[in-house]
């Protein structure tokens, strides 16, 4: 290969002839490298002026840059000396000589940017295996054909470049091969077996992509011969898709160490099959309370730390107002992209050819083209597996809210490059096990079929082993009393725990022994149990327990303590007029976000059985929390929010005449001045209105938003939310929510008016709020 002979030379021979810079002349000489006022010869024939397209002119600078050079060069890592030669050879090329790259076009600083990063990482790397030691040979070649004459004298054409950013990608991939295979061997470890990536499978798919890639450079295979500057940068930005936040990976939420060692061993070895037909599915199905969602959150911890969660999108039966499922593949595409720059940019083009995209609801639409389009075109150089985690999909709503999800799932995912899997988690609900039950692509396991007990006794053994009262024989009864429920046991362990005056763990433990199933439910009789200990059976305090988690359960998204409190302050019943906080206080076990003072986290039930308990009068007796026209009590609470806070700038915005892009600190005016329960009662009034009888009050309300300015201070806070789109239909089913009552014949009008006038102004709205209320 040209340059491979002089590009191995001694790395100490070429620094020790380093010299002195001066009047705009640098020297690195010695037979090694000699660059003058922009023109060079060196060993490797390479023209370095053309590959950084900048000289040093400052003398300090340099000495310093050459100097740390020269210390790194002290400490030769285990690997091959030739490959760490090589790659230290092109650092001082690329970083010494190169400076910041600041005269090369965007793409060629990607590319050189990539390949330097990779070289440092794989020379800093000094935890190798011998199993990785073959990746060496084809490393220290790529680097010594990326410092040939006829490789990177051209780096700032376009076609070659591009290329080049590529090849980075991969050395990337690999040097992260390297580094994290120790992890991947602990992880292998605690699993009593090695589940993880193939290595030498690996290491083969590296050089094969690697010859692939430099093939495609000599033959010049990139067809794309004229991407501009600008279209890079605009591929590489993937702003404005529809995206669902806060669905991610919670940590908290993973298994105890030590449990469910058998499923997560059968979950990695499906991941890791190399077969190519291996399912691209594992749907881990179970009743309530089996542990499904812990499990899903343990897989896509482990390959987030390891780089290879491709997603983990968790649906949530307190957000079913939102429509998640309308987003899940985009939010998919979206965290891939983030995650991948090649993939990056092939949604970033299939956005820029179709900008609907951006916001589509569609997800067959959202599938075709961010994802299985994306993906099939950079599927040639994806290393390893890509884990793509969807948790509790039978929460989305009903069957139609998934039905077109389950339809792709059932059908469409064999399209996906072998690389690819899906670990989905649901209750085994007719419309999910009808669509994924016996489709070939798709493995099946239930967790109602897994003893669960060895788990269960060292979660317990855990969490009451230090409690007073509590031993082994104890223990044992609580695991038996559980019948494989993860979610009862820890329940019990929240019960039991001392946490209430009067009672010790013992007596409440016998409490709780002492309790048969609620009509064969088990989790009833706990749910009962807690209740009964945390709400007295008194007259006010079931009143006001019915009234708090009537707003928490019909609340449209889960809101805060605060929030909570700032919205019932506003029902119309004065007896509704206290802090909310004296229930939630001792609703810890049941909730999330009410344990911490000052409580700040978002409050809702902390599992779905827990909401099916209290909407069923046969279930959960004088806890039933139905009956009530909630909805009434939070329109009226928004619409009050509205009349009373809405202001014109409220972000207090300097000037009119900048766009809200181009205002730096946004984001933290409108969570300074936009509190939450503003910005749900902005966003879901309308909703809950629709969803109550007519009522002259309410009415009454509505008509002073739409008659007076505030109705343009809504449009503004929406513009601020980026959620100007609902407005629209917010104001249409307003009008229809009016019809019929002539008194209010004038205030429907103003609503359908207020309909055209946001579809007028909508994108002035959402560039610049201010513009629509001056």
């Amino acid at each position: 290969m040209p340059g491979s002979t002089s590009a191995a030379l001694s790395v100490s021979d070429q620094m020790q002839h380093v010299q002195s810079a001066e009047d705009g002349k640098q020297h690195v000489q010695g037979g090694s490298c000699e660059i003058i006022a922009g023109k060079s010869e060196s060993i490797c024939k390479i023209d370095v002026a053309t590959l950084v397209s900048g000289i040093y002119r400052d003398r300090d600078d340099l000495q310093r840059k050459l100097d740390g050079a020269k210390m790194a060069l002290n400490d030769l890592s285990r690997m091959n000396a030739n490959c760490v030669q090589v790659l230290k050879v092109f650092k001082i090329l690329a970083d010494t000589v190169g400076g910041p790259l600041s005269n090369l076009n965007p793409v060629a600083q990607t590319a050189v940017g990539l390949l330097t990063k990779a070289a440092q990482v794989i020379i800093d790397q000094d935890n190798r295996d011998d199993s990785v030691s073959a990746l060496l040979p084809k490393i220290q070649e790529v680097f010594e054909f990326l410092m040939a004459e006829d490789t990177l004298a051209h780096i700032n054409l376009d076609t070659k470049a591009c290329i080049l950013v590529q090849l980075g990608q991969v050395m990337n991939n690999c040097a992260e091969f390297v580094t994290r295979y120790s992890e991947r061997r602990n992880i292998a470890t605690r699993l009593g077996k090695y589940f993880l990536l193939d290595t030498e499978s690996d290491i083969d798919g590296f050089n094969q992509r690697m010859d692939v890639l430099m093939q495609r450079y000599r033959d010049r295979a990139l067809q794309s011969t004229h991407v501009t500057v600008s279209r890079l940068w605009e591929d590489f930005k993937i702003d404005g898709m529809a995206y669902a936040a806060g669905v991610g990976l919670i940590k908290t939420k993973a298994c105890l160490d030590g449990t469910r060692l058998d499923i997560l061993a059968d979950i990695m070895a499906w991941i890791d099959d190399s077969d190519a037909n291996a399912p691209r599915i594992f749907w881990l199905n179970g009743q309530a309370g089996k542990g499904k969602s812990a499990i899903a959150h343990t897989i896509a911890m482990w390959f987030k730390n390891v780089g290879k969660l491709g997603s983990c999108f968790c649906f949530a039966r307190d957000r079913q107002a939102e429509h998640l499922e309308q987003k899940l593949f985009a939010t998919i595409a979206h965290d891939m992209a983030i995650h991948d720059p090649l993939l990056r940019r092939a949604v970033a083009a299939a956005v820029a050819a179709d900008d609907s995209l951006k916001t589509t609801l569609d997800v067959v639409q959202q599938w075709e083209n961010l994802i299985l389009e994306p993906v099939s075109s950079v599927s040639d150089v994806v290393i390893g597996r890509v884990v793509i985690v969807i948790d509790a999909l039978d929460e989305s709503g009903s069957p139609p809210s998934r039905e077109h999800i389950l339809s792709i799932l059932g059908s469409n995912v064999t399209s996906l490059p072998p690389s690819f899997r899906i670990l989905l988690t649901s209750r085994p609900l007719p419309d999910i096990e009808q669509a994924l039950a016996s489709a070939p692509h798709v493995r099946v396991a239930s967790l109602d079929d897994i003893p669960t007990n060895r788990d269960i006794h060292l979660y317990v053994s855990k969490k009451l082993g230090p409690v007073r009262g509590i031993g082994d024989a104890e223990i044992k009864q609580i695991v038996d009393k559980s019948d494989g429920l993860f979610e009862w046991a820890r329940l019990a362990c929240e019960f039991i725990q001392p946490s209430m005056a009067g009672e010790t763990p013992r007596e409440q433990f016998d409490d709780l022994m002492n309790r048969g199933s609620e009509n064969g439910r088990l989790l009833d009789s706990m749910y009962h149990a807690i209740l009964e200990s945390a709400i007295r059976k008194r007259p006010i305090a079931l009143e006001r327990f019915r009234s708090v988690m009537q707003q928490i359960v019909s609340a449209l998204e889960p809101l805060t303590v605060q929030a909570l409190n700032a919205m019932h302050s506003m029902f119309p019943d004065k007896k509704d007029h206290y802090e909310v906080d004296v229930i939630l206080r001792f609703m810890g076990s049941l909730l999330s976000g009410v344990t911490n003072q000052p409580a700040s986290g978002l409050v809702r039930p902390l599992h779905a059985t827990f909401y099916d308990f209290l909407t069923d009068a046969s279930r959960s007796g004088v806890y039933f929390i139905g009956g009530a026209d909630v909805h009434s009590s939070l329109a009226c609470a928004s619409l009050c929010i509205l009349q009373k806070d809405l202001q014109f700038n409220i972000c207090k915005l300097e000037s009119s005449y900048l766009c809200n892009s181009e205002v730096s600190d946004m984001e933290e005016r409108i969570k300074a001045n936009i509190p939450l329960h503003l910005s749900y009662s902005c966003q879901f009034w309308a909703k809950h209105l629709q969803s109550t009888h007519f009522s002259t009050n309410l009415a009454l309300q509505v008509k002073s938003i739409l008659t007076s300015e505030r109705i343009l201070f809504w449009f503004e806070v929406l513009g601020l939310l980026n959620a100007l789109g609902s407005a629209a239909a917010d104001l249409a089913s307003t009008a229809r929510w009016l019809q019929g009552q002539k008194t209010f014949d004038d205030t429907a009008a103003l609503a359908k008016d207020g309909v055209n006038a946001n579809v007028s102004f909508k994108f002035l709205v959402v560039k610049d709020p201010l513009h629509q209320v001056l």
